[in-house]
């Protein structure tokens, strides 16, 4: 678990299930991901982030505020071992429903969470990356002091898909 003056971001809960659905169905929080997630889709994806911290000690966590411990998204640390050209690396992210958007909360999160790669974990390098259409989340990695280090075509995607054109930044230790 690791804490900041207004978050918690801890281990998956059951009852973090209905609000992370809600956000992976909602049309502006997945604008940039190729599809919303149903609720099986969503319940899945919880399912591997809570099997990840469980198995290593850390991951995309579930983040809540503290002074109401309402669910706000997840945002962590996700190794990616052979997925891309520049792995292995660890990765950087975030999700949060868009009524927590503007507030500075996906930045205080993922300063916690390099706070934790950089000394915890003894990483020598953490990485991002994103649609080059998603110029929200690119300013968020400019703010974390992150590096643009070049652009790529998203494996997982069809070439010609409008969100295939990634952005990857760095940061070192």
């Amino acid at each position: 678990m690791l804490e900041t003056s207004r978050l918690i971001l801890r281990q998956w809960e059951a009852k973090d299930r209905t609000p992370f659905a809600a956000l992976n169905a909602d049309p502006d929080v997945m604008r940039f991901f190729p599809a919303q997630l149903q609720q099986t889709e969503s319940d899945n994806l919880a399912a591997r982030f809570q099997e990840g911290i469980a198995v290593r000690g850390w991951g995309f966590w579930a983040v809540e505020l503290k002074k109401t411990h309402q669910f706000v998204g997840c945002v962590g640390l996700h190794p990616q071992p052979d997925k891309f050209h520049f792995s292995p690396c660890t990765e950087i992210g975030w999700r949060l429903a868009k009524d927590y958007w503007h507030q500075g909360l996906a930045l205080e999160a993922a300063e916690a969470c390099l706070t934790f790669a950089f000394g915890e974990l003894a990483l020598s390098e953490v990485v991002s990356f994103t649609s080059v259409l998603n110029k929200p989340s690119e300013g968020l990695m400019i703010r974390l002091g992150m590096n643009k280090t070049e652009e790529f075509l998203h494996p997982a995607l069809p070439s010609d898909h409008r969100l295939a054109q990634h952005v990857l930044y760095r940061l070192c230790r």
